[in-house]
């Protein structure tokens, strides 16, 4: 699956249990630009380094998986759980792919005067 969005935050790595590690990415999802969602994705062990690059406020496509799971607490009672668990990352534009607004300005002072084009 994958969409695109903003990023709204992006979490730092910690380390859940001796062997697993995971990163959170907050995505401002704008279906309906009336009412924005903001969606979890989480990046687990090797993948938490897709984020290093991302910053708030670029523009995104991330490509993941849903993940769902049930569990059943001690009295019994069963409850299901949600994730989505992304894979790939590309920042569309933001901060990294900054295109400068203008060009530098051009020394014409030094051109000569006279041009050879045949036109």
């Amino acid at each position: 699956m994958d969409i695109k969005g903003k990023v709204h935050e992006v979490g730092p790595t910690t380390q859940v249990t001796d062997s697993l590690k995971k990163r959170e990415l907050i995505v401002e999802y704008i279906e309906n630009p009336q009412y924005p969602e903001y969606l979890k994705f989480e990046a687990i062990q090797d993948r938490c380094n897709l984020l290093d690059n991302v910053k708030v406020g670029d523009d995104i496509e991330i490509f993941f998986n849903l993940r769902g799971r049930p569990w059943t607490d001690k009295s019994g009672k069963k409850s299901y759980f949600n994730s989505l668990q992304l894979w790939k990352i590309n920042v569309l534009s933001g901060a990294g792919n900054a295109v400068p607004e203008y060009a530098p300005p051009v020394d014409l002072s030094s051109a000569p005067e006279e041009d050879d084009l045949p036109f």
